[in-house]
């Protein structure tokens, strides 16, 4: 596997866990989530930088925060139990479709 998307697969599950600890901090007035959350962005971030050396910004924004929103409400369907209606569902889809038209046939980045 290309180190990119490793790395980029990292910051989107440090994203993923800093926003699920978002919820629970109560207004960053839990300090444990809070320091969840922080500590989480900034690796996402860190991580995230990594591949924007060699990719181009916006391939690597739409994918990191394309498949961020897909985990997300994933994480607040199972754990915090929000339901989704069909709209939603269905651009959750073409989010799914977005990135995956990205991967397969960009020639912005290399396969």
């Amino acid at each position: 596997m290309n180190a990119n998307y490793f790395y980029l697969g990292v910051a989107i599950a440090f994203e993923v866990l800093a926003t699920t600890a978002l919820k629970s901090t109560d207004g960053f007035t839990r300090l444990l989530p809070s320091i969840l959350c922080i500590v989480g962005y900034a690796l996402a971030f860190y991580f995230l930088s990594l591949p924007l050396r060699t990719m181009p910004v916006g391939i690597i924004y739409a994918v990191w925060s394309g498949a961020g929103i897909v985990l997300i409400t994933a994480v607040g369907w199972v754990l915090f139990r929000q339901s989704l209606d069909t709209p939603a569902l269905i651009g959750i889809g073409l989010i799914i479709a977005g990135v995956g038209v990205i991967n397969l046939f960009s020639k912005s980045i290399p396969h």
